[in-house]
């Protein structure tokens, strides 16, 4: 990077170079645009690699290739992380996609006609913005966490990575969803392990087995065609989604009993360092693993764009208020699959004829 105090211009800057950020770039590099690709890990797939070792992606590898590369995998299993992480790094390697890692953009405003991201006290002039940073960085932990016993480690999913980091004794898991059964079924091994909140359902097959075979292409299908906001079934659909944890997929409630993991209410408090449930039952646990999601952290952009709740407020990503600003890797942005690896090419496809769209009517005579 230049000094302190250094400024670049570029027609497009796209936050996050995650499979988001890498698809939008894929998609202006094809129509010849250029821009450039902010990431603030080190490496490209970072983001993958930091979550716990056992985990494997849900959706198949035929549906987990970004545009132009399908995922290089037997069409039917299920990656690893690492395998999706490698993935990635590699799709921007064969694509020559502009990517500059370690920066992270603490600020992005808009001065005339100009956004100003900024990274540190480097500055990012563009007439485009493309945020594919993702709205869920920021682990969202209870208030009542501070109240816990210090001998207590808690971690939270994003902290997560093997049993060894525990400490002897039990495991509280709080969160039962897919996260949260899974992480709950990789300390059991070692540790006696409570799962806490409320079910979420669960799929009634196997994955990797026949009837996954059969039937993950319909699902694929509606997910990408039908649950759109395009369609009435979409729009009913989208409001119920976006609230609502979804079913356990490959950690099924049969397995959670084989594995010995109590099944306990909701934790809500915390009572003499312990943690309460909503039964009122105090856990004593050696550990407690926060599943408990993420919130929406936009606290960097300094620009009237978002709805009540903190969302932005977009057409398919377009964002109306503010020319050259867009979002994308949304989880229903555009469709139920628009935040999953196979699912975020069309929506970046769309922006990018977008921006391609508006570029060349501003240089028309």
């Amino acid at each position: 990077m230049d000094g302190a105090g250094a400024s670049e211009r570029f027609e497009t800057v796209i936050i996050g170079g995650g499979q988001a950020g890498l698809a939008v770039g894929y998609h202006l590099a094809r129509r010849d645009r250029p821009f450039v690709i902010l990431e603030e890990n080190e490496r490209i797939g970072d983001s993958w690699r930091k979550r716990w070792d056992s985990l494997r992606l849900f959706t198949q590898a035929r549906y987990d290739g970004l545009p132009g590369w399908s995922f290089p995998a037997p069409a039917w299993s299920y990656p690893t992380k690492d395998e999706a992480a490698d993935y990635l790094e590699i799709y921007a390697e064969r694509f020559d996609l502009p990517v500059r890692t370690g920066v992270c953009v603490d600020g992005l405003s808009r001065r005339g006609d100009r956004y100003i991201a900024t990274s540190d006290a480097h500055r990012f002039e563009a007439d485009n913005v493309v945020v594919a940073s993702g709205a869920y960085h920021t682990p969202r932990i209870p208030v009542f966490s501070p109240e816990l016993d210090h001998g207590i480690l808690q971690l939270h999913s994003t902290e997560y990575r093997k049993p060894s980091q525990l400490r002897e004794g039990g495991v509280l898991v709080v969160g039962a969803g897919n996260s949260g059964a899974e992480i709950a079924l990789d300390v059991s091994r070692s540790h006696p392990t409570w799962l806490s909140g409320r079910e979420t359902g669960h799929l009634p097959w196997r994955l990797e087995t026949v009837w996954d075979r059969m039937l993950t292409p319909i699902i694929w299908f509606v997910g990408s065609r039908i649950l759109t906001v395009k369609t009435p079934i979409g729009r009913k659909v989208r409001p119920k989604v976006l609230f609502v944890g979804a079913p356990l997929e490959r950690a099924q409630p049969k397995d959670l009993a084989a594995a010995g993991i109590g099944r306990v209410p909701r934790t809500i408090g915390a009572r003499d360092g312990s943690p309460t449930l909503e039964d009122g039952q105090a856990m004593d646990v050696s550990n407690v693993i926060w599943c408990t999601g993420f919130r929406p952290d936009f606290d960097w952009i300094d620009l009237p764009v978002f709805d009540e709740v903190g969302g932005p407020v977009h057409e398919r990503g377009v964002v109306p208020a503010q020319p050259g600003l867009y979002f994308v890797g949304r989880f229903f942005l555009y469709a139920l699959t628009s935040s999953l690896i196979g699912g975020v090419g069309k929506d970046a496809e769309h922006i990018a004829k977008h921006i391609t769209a508006s570029s060349l009517n501003d240089r028309s005579p």
